[in-house]
């Protein structure tokens, strides 16, 4: 397990036993025949928390890889697209407690998983180990800012921040 003590002033875990869809910030694991996904500690701190979510296929439905799957709103808009294409099973538990995505985002607060028709082992192995995700994050604003400063730590973001602060609405 990677642990990253300040990431935008949070303290946040990357399991290394897990593979990762680095682009949406998704953790995968294997389970039998399945592929449980799940979004990782660091993207939802970055994405400042899930407010809602939403299923864009029915459950049970075959999709392929790149289909949008999911709806969330966080502080912006967002579509999640299917690292891997398969049958899908939605995680039934979210409708009525959403806050388990955050309160236990590697284990009760998985968002789906995916029944891969073909190999799965390559289905897998296609995505990212916990290495290339840990230094894809190496670039984001958890690092860059790694005590949480609002208004981020460069110059515009400081100027825009000040600026919105300053507005008489």
């Amino acid at each position: 397990m990677a642990i990253i003590e300040k990431f935008l002033g949070r303290r946040v875990e990357v399991p290394d036993d897990r593979r990762y869809h680095v682009k949406q910030g998704l953790w995968a694991k294997r389970a039998e025949e399945n592929i449980i996904f799940g979004f990782t500690q660091p993207a939802l701190v970055l994405l400042g928390g899930i407010k809602d979510l939403d299923c864009l296929v029915d459950d049970g439905a075959v999709i392929e890889s790149g289909d949008s799957v999911v709806f969330a709103i966080t502080g912006k808009i967002l579509y999640i697209d299917a690292p891997v294409g398969g049958a899908i099973q939605y995680n039934k538990g979210l409708q009525d407690e959403l806050s388990q995505i955050s309160e236990d985002p590697y284990g009760r607060g998985w968002l789906f998983l995916i029944q891969s028709p073909g190999d799965i082992d390559k289905a897998y192995t296609s995505l990212a180990s916990s290495v290339v995700y840990m230094e894809s994050l190496l670039s984001t604003e958890g690092f860059k800012n790694p005590e949480g400063v609002k208004g981020g730590v460069s110059g515009i973001c400081k100027a825009v921040y000040s600026g919105i602060g300053e507005q008489k609405l």
